[in-house]
């Protein structure tokens, strides 16, 4: 078991492509971290560098107290679990899982002794004859990853192990993978595209994006405190809904406004939110909701400034509920996905935002209009819980401006209440 340490590593490939970009991570013994990112955010060359098949262009890489840049990869002691197996078509079962230790010169007894015991507790101990060619792809896996067990190094290395397993598989899978970890307790650092693997198996998850880490947090705070618009589309299914707007007082309430972006030839009357390229209108026809009184220090300094919100579609609701909390918007739905308990509808507001609900089966039967309704777009009302709406600045990784008065000072009781 070791602690493995990342400070400013950088890779940069020919015609100074840089794939990471001087990241630092820092990976306690004993921990489950899960790179995730979309594709070619550098999370497989990161973990690639770790294991050594991969140089670095700058930085350093520590497993346990010792600098590991020009250490091969067999005496970096790590094992790594590859996304296509990687196992000897020509050998049995048995004879994949011996071979590291084969090598490293360990003990007949020895090897017997702990391929046996990895065999019996992966469920392949009637496996062992066979040949690769002879086994499902989830039995392959799990002779993948027996083969790295059995070495008892100071860490693993996973990358995208589950890609190629279907649905169903994947997801018992993934439950294995979750009790072999809290069972023994190895140094693990996965590599997935899959927010949801992230989600449920890190202890951390590192969002990753053109070589950058964005956020490293537990898996409920990267969700609840997103640090940038990124990471905030990133983690979630379906992802959130983005709205731009302005925000602007009232009277005595901080509003924000729906606005129309990229206007080109703006309409006379209408009012210019700023100078900013994405020339942001409010036409006045947008809805309008109240910022929370937990925000509005905050973002007070912002009035009359570009802003987008966000809200995730589990956190609109086609019931009426408190009006303090629950703000109604006119939105007109033309896609329904029944889920079974949950359905998602596709809607628009009047200036034409996309936006997908994530509703639950009670309130599905409470309207009626949703069951009833056909490929023609019906119009509805959605209710907006306030309590869990973000603000960002604009741009594709702009700041969330909501983390200020959140982050430092910690939920409040209606937050810890809404999150319950």
């Amino acid at each position: 078991m070791a602690l493995v340490s990342l400070e400013k590593v950088s890779k940069v490939y020919a015609g100074n492509v840089r794939a990471v970009n001087a990241i630092d991570l820092q990976i306690a013994d004993h921990e489950f971290v899960v790179l995730v990112g979309p594709s070619g955010c550098g999370k497989t060359t990161t973990l690639r560098m770790i294991a050594g098949l991969e140089e670095l262009s700058d930085g350093v890489i520590r497993i346990g107290d010792r600098v590991v840049n020009d250490v091969s990869p067999k005496d970096r002691d790590i094992a790594m679990v590859f996304q296509s197996y990687a196992l000897y078509p020509h050998m049995s079962v048995y004879q994949n899982m011996e071979f590291g230790l084969k090598l490293r010169k360990v003990p007949k007894d020895e090897i017997k002794k702990r391929v046996m015991a990895t065999a019996k507790m992966l469920e392949i101990d009637g496996l062992l004859l066979r040949k690769p060619k002879d086994l499902s792809g989830g039995q392959k896996q799990r002779v993948a990853l027996g083969r790295a067990i059995v070495r008892e190094p100071a860490a693993f290395l996973l990358d995208e192990p589950l890609s190629n397993l279907d649905a169903s598989l994947r997801l018992s899978t993934r439950a294995e993978l979750k009790r072999l970890h809290q069972r023994l307790r190895t140094t693990t650092i996965y590599v997935t595209h899959d927010q949801e693997e992230a989600m449920t198996l890190g202890d951390r998850i590192v969002v990753m994006k053109d070589g950058v880490i964005q956020q490293s947090d537990t898996p409920m705070q990267t969700y609840h405190f997103p640090k940038n618009r990124f990471v905030a589309g990133f983690i979630g299914t379906p992802p959130m809904n983005f709205v731009h707007g302005a925000l602007r007082m009232i009277g005595e309430k901080l509003m924000f406004e729906e606005g129309n972006l990229s206007v080109k030839d703006p309409i006379k009357g209408v009012k210019q939110v700023n100078n900013s390229s994405d020339q942001l209108t409010l036409p006045g026809i947008g809805f309008t909701l109240c910022v929370p009184e937990r925000l509005q220090k905050v973002l007070s300094p912002r009035v009359g400034q570009h802003v987008v919100m966000g809200i995730r579609p589990e956190h609109l609701r086609v019931e009426a509920g408190d009006s303090n909390v629950f703000c109604p918007i006119k939105v007109s739905v033309s896609v329904k996905e029944p889920l079974g308990d949950e359905m998602y509808l596709y809607g628009q507001t009047k200036l034409s935002d996309q936006m997908i609900a994530r509703v639950k089966s009670v309130e599905q039967e409470s309207f009626a209009g949703v069951e009833s309704m056909n490929s023609a777009s019906t119009d509805m009302i959605w209710y907006v819980d306030t309590r869990k709406i973000h603000f960002f600045e604009p741009g594709s990784s702009g700041l969330n401006l909501c983390l200020s008065s959140e982050m430092m000072t910690g939920p409040s009781k209606e937050q810890n209440h809404a999150l319950a």
